[in-house]
């Protein structure tokens, strides 16, 4: 079993930055990518950005390239989601996804999910 639990979400201005976090517990040796995700109400969940466990690659969604960056402790076992200018569409339930096997952005084998943590932006 792999645990994640995601921290950093809350409210701010358009413009503005959050720094999301998520904490990998348990069986993590299984974990060879990880993700982040967002859900805005009456729509589907879709794919921010991902990290590769061990190379470090990148990649996100061209929706929030530029402005969003993420990254990754391995000590501590941590992932971040620096999320920068934030706009009132970046607005969703972000979720921190980890994957046994992915290709960009899609996740081909998930391991686990974090419970969620709410991003507001506004104008």
């Amino acid at each position: 079993q792999v645990q994640l639990v995601e921290s950093g979400g809350g409210s701010v201005q358009a413009g503005g930055s959050l720094r999301l976090s998520c904490a990998a517990s348990g069986y993590i040796y299984r974990i060879t990518c990880m993700g982040w995700f967002r859900q805005a109400p009456g729509k589907e969940r879709e794919a921010v950005a991902t990290i590769y466990s061990n190379s470090g690659t990148t990649f996100y969604a061209d929706s929030v390239k530029g402005r969003f960056s993420i990254s990754q402790n391995n000590a501590k076992n941590m992932v971040y989601l620096q999320m920068d200018s934030l706009k009132p569409e970046d607005t969703a339930a972000y979720y921190c996804a980890a994957g046994e096997a992915c290709a960009g952005l899609i996740f081909y084998d998930y391991i686990s999910w974090g419970q969620g943590t709410q991003v507001t932006v506004s104008s």
